[in-house]
């Protein structure tokens, strides 16, 4: 089989902060939701595993994983698995950072996003710092927030030099053209971000060499799409794996519209898409 790049998003929904503009329904997990999503990670894990064929994987919990052992060790442990090229994870960097010293640096990374009002800058700078000291390859996003501009110019000047800053457009605020100019300065792509890409029809890898996974192992093409590919412990979802078109009318999010064929972002972040490291970063 060919290379499979894998979405997993377990139940997993409790998170340490409680940003405003953050789309995601946050909840506080009971023990018993705790130990469902460990089930869930684990059995995940052990079936990347056991297959033949390379595999990547980016976690994209709705709360923040790296707070919970169960995702530093399953990171640790794919990292270490020869068919996995990469294994990475969104997170808000709260967590210590000393656990990525079990991992093969050559294949962990990190999508990590600050959040102004959430952790003290230099709390968060410091951590970056200790990322690039460890060789932890990882690239650094804010929200496109009116009032965090001054905060990303901030952190900007003081992330080490070649990690990448993202900027993602705020939840449907509409920017006009002086409002983007500031935020592109940050963030060459920022572009990408700054409007929905229409894909209603248009050629797209997931549901084909990309797929998304939650924690009862339903496939679905991508995390936006909602009709369901089949399973992937019993193996249905290889038969529906083909190249398609969008159904959707427009796509608004980059681990979606990472994957449209029209955008050329492929191109763009080669060697760390998963990441969101553009292709010659250090």
């Amino acid at each position: 089989m060919r290379h499979l790049t894998i979405l997993y998003r377990g139940p997993l929904a409790s998170c340490d902060y409680d940003c405003p503009y953050c789309p995601f329904a946050k909840r506080r997990d009971t023990p018993e939701q705790l130990r469902a999503d460990r089930t869930a990670l684990e059995r995940f894990t052990e079936w990347v595993a056991a297959q033949d064929h390379p595999v990547s994987v980016l976690f994209t919990p709705w709360g923040e994983g790296l707070v919970r052992s169960w995702y530093r060790r399953a990171l640790v442990r794919l990292s270490h698995l020869p068919h996995v090229e990469r294994a990475a994870i969104q997170t808000n960097l709260s967590h210590r950072t000393s656990w990525t010293a079990d991992a093969d640096l050559d294949t962990l990374a990190l999508w990590t996003t600050y959040h102004p009002g959430q952790v003290e800058h230099e709390r968060f700078a410091a951590k970056c710092r200790d990322l690039a000291a460890r060789g932890v390859r990882f690239s650094v996003g804010v929200v496109g927030q009116p009032e965090h501009l001054d905060a990303a110019r901030r952190l900007r000047a003081d992330l080490p030099e070649g990690v990448y800053l993202w900027v993602n457009a705020a939840e449907g605020r509409t920017y006009t053209d002086a409002e983007a100019a500031g935020w592109q300065a940050l963030d060459p792509l920022f572009s990408y971000s700054r409007r929905p890409h229409p894909s209603r029809g248009l050629p797209c890898r997931t549901g084909d060499t990309v797929v998304s996974v939650d924690g009862d192992g339903t496939v679905r093409r991508c995390h936006f799409v909602p009709a369901v590919l089949g399973n992937l412990y019993d193996g249905s979802f290889r038969e529906a794996l083909r190249p398609r078109g969008c159904p959707l009318a427009e796509c608004d999010c980059h681990i979606g519209y990472v994957h449209l064929e029209a955008t050329g972002l492929y191109d763009v972040f080669r060697g760390g898409l998963l990441e969101r490291i553009p292709h010659g970063a250090p």
